[in-house]
Order: structure tokens, then sequence, then C-alpha cells
């Protein structure tokens, strides 16, 4: 999940190399464990009663980037000469005459209608707001909360602009029904991930053509260390970054254009990954939905634990991108492999699954379907541990079990690579039999070379070769992995199942936000009073309106 680190159609769920997507039927995963079905219930009822007071918490609150994604829905974009998006020197101007607890809709085209006189025609309204951001830049406009009949005027135009926004990214999914029906899926489960990011967008993108033709079915673009911490997006293509390359629109759009250049030659769909973690989280959506990306990494706690951006923050934006994630169609990622980095992997296995289980819970109530649910988990056991293989497969079986129609993530191991890239290389390849032992969805491909060097070339040859052999040799092997009733992978899933039930009545009688702060996951404490980007919170007004949460939740 983090930076600088190393779909329409059916995402693929819990198959086998020839399987359909889905949950598998008979000796599938329904039953390899034989969990109690009335534990797996209670979790479930658990996750739901700590996460409705974050839900609601979010439907109170608004955040600088929750309403500059509304003013990117109407169609503004570009940045001034210093490199400032006009949507946040929009944003701040208002938030500077009248506050951010009205929303920024109502204000923004209100001045637009005093200043035109009448609602500009769709085709130019996005030029329009755009040009009522300079002149707000320049200090030339006022802006003011109307009431009355230029309240509702001012409501209408927000609410067409922003509708004409979102019908843009119906186009686009729509576009991706149609290369998915053209092209086709990758034949196989699961799908193979692989990562480029060098910082420059135009070496980027034949790395990745290099990478769909020796077998990636997912190209993840990692962005630039760091940039979940800007509270913009940058503008424009980029040609340097820091471990990874800045995630822009334009940025998005080259590379999506490059990867269907990729799908018509190589006659499969040919997936793109970006980042909708950080301040930013809202925008980041609504750019990817514009630009059809197909997976987006949006954690529910991930800017929390490892950015230290605020609790109330993130769980706000989070709700408003994952709407919109769900309105384009776009498999979210979860972070929970980033836990196990900073906690141990068994110690620690319960609170993988209690965050898995708050991520499904929070995707459900912001409209996200079961087979858009990317949830993660990784590899990270110590190798030096006995046991350790069956530890990684009744987590990895346990995982797959909970979440029978959900596109797994898999990561691979990188908390105990050394720099023995022999070792390294064999590691992966337990990995890999991992994943297709279980029926994982999606599979990130491992660097023997992770914590030595950003990957060459060469080493990515290496490792799709690795991926390449595993599926092939083992990719049906799911379905004669049946363990032992009763036996060590039975015990070890129902204790981790069991150890999830306990903490979530602890979060549910003490609270998830408290329990954030108390360091529960990944060993981070997080306060809700304290992280970045917490003076970007306001809580609603009575008069407050966002004709974007209007439109996506009638669509829920």
């Amino acid at each position: 999940m983090t930076e600088g680190s190393g779909m329409s159609g059916r995402p693929p769920s819990g198959t086998g190399a020839g399987g359909g997507a889905g949950s598998a039927g008979g000796a599938g995963a329904a039953g390899k464990l034989a969990l109690d079905p009335v534990l797996v219930r209670r979790a479930r009822e658990l996750a739901g009663r700590a996460g409705q007071p974050v839900v609601e918490l979010a439907r109170s609150h608004t955040t600088v980037s929750v309403e500059r994604a509304v003013v990117r829905l109407a169609g503004v974009s570009g940045a001034d000469p210093d490199g400032i998006p006009w949507v946040n020197r929009l944003v701040d101007a208002v938030v500077a005459e009248v506050g951010l607890s009205h929303g920024v809709a109502v204000p923004v085209f209100d001045a637009l209608l005093r200043e035109v006189g009448a609602a500009p025609a769709a085709a130019d309204v996005g030029a329009a707001v755009t040009l009522l951001a300079q002149k707000a830049a320049a200090g030339s406009v006022r802006f003011e909360v109307p009431a009355g009949r230029r309240a509702r005027s001012a409501r209408a135009a927000a609410r067409r602009a922003v509708g004409a926004g979102l019908r843009r990214i119906d186009r686009r999914r729509a576009e991706r029904d149609r290369m998915v029906r053209r092209h086709g899926d990758p034949a196989q489960r699961p799908w193979i991930y692989l990562i480029v990011a060098t910082g420059d967008i135009h070496e980027d993108i034949p790395q990745a053509q290099a990478a769909a033709r020796a077998g990636a079915d997912v190209i993840a673009v990692i962005r630039s260390t760091g940039q979940s911490l800007l509270d913009y997006v940058p503008e424009g293509a980029t040609r340097e970054g820091f471990a990874g390359t800045y995630a822009t629109q334009e940025n998005f759009r080259l590379m999506r254009a490059a990867l269907d250049d990729s799908s018509r030659e190589l006659g499969r769909y040919v997936r793109l990954t970006n980042y909708a973690s950080g301040l930013c989280m809202p925008e980041m959506a609504v750019l990817a939905g514009l630009e059809r990306l197909d997976m987006m990494l949006n954690d529910s706690m991930y800017g929390i634990l490892f950015r230290d951006i605020n609790p109330v923050r993130t769980f706000v934006d989070q709700r408003f991108s994952r709407q919109v994630h769900a309105r384009a169609g776009i498999v979210i990622n979860t972070g929970e492999d980033n836990y196990l980095t900073t906690a141990d992997a068994v110690d620690e296995a319960h609170t993988v699954t209690v965050s898995q289980l708050l991520n499904e819970y929070f995707a459900h109530e912001a409209g996200l379907p079961d087979a858009q649910l990317g949830l993660g988990h990784a590899f990270e056991i110590d190798p030096d541990l006995p046991e350790s293989f069956r530890l990684e497969l009744a987590h990895a079986l346990l995982a797959r079990e909970l979440f029978p129609d959900a596109p797994l993530k898999w990561m691979p191991p990188t908390r105990h690579m050394t720099g023995d890239v022999f070792r390294g290389n064999l590691l992966d390849g337990f990995f890999n039999l991992a994943g297709a032992m279980t029926g994982q969805g999606i599979l990130l491909v491992g660097m023997m070379t992770e914590a030595v060097v950003t990957p060459w070339l060469s080493d990515r040859d290496i490792a799709l070769q690795n991926v390449r052999y595993v599926l092939g040799a083992a990719g049906g092997l799911r379905e004669d992995f049946v363990p032992a009733p009763g036996g060590f992978i039975q015990r070890r899933a129902a204790t981790v199942l069991g150890e999830a039930v306990v903490l979530l009545e602890r979060i549910v009688d003490g609270g998830l936000l408290p329990a954030i702060a108390d360091g529960t996951f990944g060993i981070m404490k997080r306060p809700a009073d304290r992280g970045r980007g917490l003076d970007g919170v306001a809580v609603h007004a009575a008069d407050y309106h966002n004709p974007a949460t209007e439109l996506l939740e009638t669509r829920l």
C-alpha cells in the first residue's frame, strides 16, 4: 500500500487458475476451515456496531478535499503559475469569506450566477467556474451564503454541473465495460499485479507495457514519496519524483492510453492502479473515475496510522472517495498488509481480520459491492518461525473464507527480506504458492531485491518468471488443498477469528477512535484530535449542501 515502496467485468475472487470469478463451490473455500457460522455472523455484527458511529461522524462533517472534489466534478481544472490548482484557490477563497461548514457549491454557484447573470451552457460550466476561481485568487470576487430564491438557484446550477461530471464518470465506466468485452479478462486467477514507478511518467509507460507483455495483468504506478501529505493534487505530466511518480490527472490519462494500446496488442484488458490515500483522497477518486483507472488503493485507516493524518479527516474523506469509486466501478485495495510491517504477523494477525471486517462495513455503507473490495493481507510471518508456511496458509485461507466474493489482494514478503536475493526469490515462490493454494484474487509480484535496491527490469523479469512457474505448475492446487479436520490450519484460523471477535467487542465498548488512539492497529497511536489535516475539517451547518453526495447517494 505504501507510496515510494517497491474494472469492470467481474473482478477475480476465490478461483483457481482455470475457474471463473466468484466464490468456489464444492471443495472450495466455503467449508475448508469449518468456521463457526455463529462466530462469523457475530464478527460482522460487531464490525457494523464499531463502524456506525464513525459513519455518522463522516455524514455530519466535510473537509476541504471533499469540497475540492465537488468543484472538480463541476469541471474546474488547471493551476496557477505557481502550480497551485485552481480548485485549491477557489475553495480557500470561499472558506476565507464564509467558512467551510456550508459547503462550497452554493457560495460558488451563487457567485457565478451573480457574475454572469445566468447559468452558463452545460459545455461552458467548467471554464466559467475556472475563470471564477482565477478571479477569486485575485480577490475580485466576493462569496456569500445566499438564502431564499438565490440559494435555490445556486443549488440547481451546482447540481446540474456536478451531475454532468458524474455522467462523465459513468461514460468512462461504460467504456471499460466495452473494452473488457472486446479484449477479455486474463485467463488465470489470481491476476498478476506489478509495480512500476521511475518518477518520470514517460519512462513508466514503456516499463508498464513491457511488464504487461511479460504477463502482468494489473499495473500499479506508485506515487512519489510523501505525496499523500500534500494538500493539493499536482498538475500535468511529471518527469521527476522520489521513489515513485506523482499522481496527476495527466499522468493517469497518459498511462491509461498506453495500457489501452497494450490491451489491443495482447488481447486482454490490462488494468491500471494508483492511490486514493492521503489528504486528497476524494479528489484522487474523482480524477481516477474521469480517467478510467480500474483499481485504487483506498484504506479506511492507512493514512491515519502510517501518515499521521487526522482520523476524522481520513474517515470523512474515505467515505466520499468510496462513494465515487462505487459509481466508477473501481476496485479498492485496502492496506492491512502494512500493519504487519510494524506489528508481529502472528501475534497481531487478528487485527488484520478486524480491519478487513471494518473495511468491508465502511465499503458496503458507501455503496461498494463485494466484487469491488480488494481487501488486503500479506505473507509477512518470520520465515524462521517453525511452521511459518502453515500459519500463512491458515491466515490466507481465513481471509478467503470470510470474504468469498471479494477479489482479495495478496501482498508479498517485505519485512523479512534480508538482501539475500536467493532466499528472497525462494520466499516469493512460497508466497506465490500460498496465493494459488488459497484462491487469492490479486497477487502483487514480490521482488527478490526488496530491501536492497529499486528493482531493475531484470529483477521484474525473474520475479514474473517465478509467478508464472508457480501458477502454471500449481494454479489448480486449490482444488486439492483441504486442511485436515481439526488440524493445525483449522485450529489456527479459529484462534485468529476468535481473537478478532474479542477485539471487536472491546472496540464496540470503547469506540473505534479511542482504539486507534491506543495503538490497536499496527501499534501506531493516533488520537482523534491530532494529526495532519485537522484544520481542513468542519461540522456541517444546518444549510450544508453537497450536490455530489446527494447524487451519489441517490444511486446507492
